[in-house]
């Protein structure tokens, strides 16, 4: 049951609202991207996740127990910086409320999660979105190549906690490499995004408050991928609505104690995501928001998030 739980808590980030990042900034606030122009971008995303049962081993679907509730309440903080024509960077700041009832007992625990820092590099040096195709050129989309690294900044089981509902983190410092591939035509958006991440062993004595004989632990390697399609409409005063479909993928292979894979530690998910997003004709001010479901997986739980966000561009 803790190994299932601590899935649980695993912070995963949610649907995107796809926004022509070069045109508009993108991404949410646990990972800003700037539009080309930008020169600094803040955010502050809150969602709410639900958990409706879980998949086990095999795949198959398992309901919570009579009576559990367990959701999850996080807000995101970023700000994104340009460093150069090509270049920007951006970190987040999540904060964590976990509101959960589980065999007639409830649990109500708060903290900071997992803060991350971000590198982009952006392949192309003017705006990317046309409003019509003229020549073979315009087809050329905008191409973000990243680093990412997330610190074990929230609580962890090796920390002074009972149990795992008391988890705002995982505890282990993460690299992450991502391309991000999008363009806009006519109001019409495509994107596709993917993300390698690389954990780093780490030496374990104490696990939820109880010493432990010392061992080293890794999770295993981890890739999402994200494929987008949305469409723009005009609104008076030459604002702008966007509504996007999303299909995201996320897997990790089996983490290891000592080197040797712990049985049954692997997870996927596959998930849909619906989302919109308003912005000002001069695309500072983005309001946002999205509803992303799970409907598959692997040692993992089946959850529906609810978004709602802003971003803030200072041109």
């Amino acid at each position: 049951m803790k190994g299932l739980l601590s899935s649980i808590f695993l912070w995963l980030i949610g649907a995107e609202v796809l926004l022509a990042a070069s045109c508009c900034g993108g991404g949410s606030a646990s990972g800003l991207i700037l539009p080309k122009y930008g020169p600094m971008m803040v955010g502050a995303t809150m969602s709410q996740e639900v958990y409706q049962g879980y998949w086990d081993q095999t795949g198959t679907h398992h309901p919570d127990p009579e009576g559990a509730s367990l959701k999850q309440v996080r807000l995101d903080l970023g700000a994104g910086y340009r460093l150069g024509s090509n270049w920007q960077a951006s970190v987040s700041v999540p904060y964590v409320w976990n509101r959960n009832q589980y065999s007639s007992t409830r649990y109500f625990t708060q903290g900071l999660g997992d803060m991350g820092a971000f590198l982009w590099y952006e392949n192309f040096d003017t705006i990317t979105c046309i409003t019509e195709y003229r020549e073979p050129a315009d087809l050329i989309p905008a191409i973000y190549i990243g680093a990412g690294l997330t610190l074990p900044t929230g609580i962890s089981p090796f920390d002074q906690v009972e149990n795992n509902f008391d988890i705002t983190g995982r505890g282990f410092y993460r690299f992450d490499s991502s391309l991000k591939i999008e363009k806009s035509i006519a109001g019409y958006n495509a994107g596709w995004s993917s993300t390698f991440g690389k954990y780093l062993q780490r030496p374990v004595n104490r696990e939820y408050g109880q010493w432990v004989q010392p061992y080293n632990k890794s999770l295993g390697d981890r890739q999402s991928h994200a494929l987008s399609f949305g469409y723009s409409w005009s609104l008076p005063d030459s604002n702008s609505f966007t509504l996007t479909l999303s299909e995201s993928w996320l897997s990790e292979k089996a983490a290891k104690i000592n080197g040797s894979e712990i049985a049954g530690s692997k997870i996927k998910k596959q998930s849909q995501s619906l989302g919109g997003a308003w912005a000002t004709m001069d695309k500072d001010w983005i309001i946002k928001g999205s509803l992303a479901s799970a409907n598959s997986g692997l040692s993992f739980p089946k959850t529906t998030i609810f978004s709602l966000g802003v971003n803030y561009v200072f041109f």
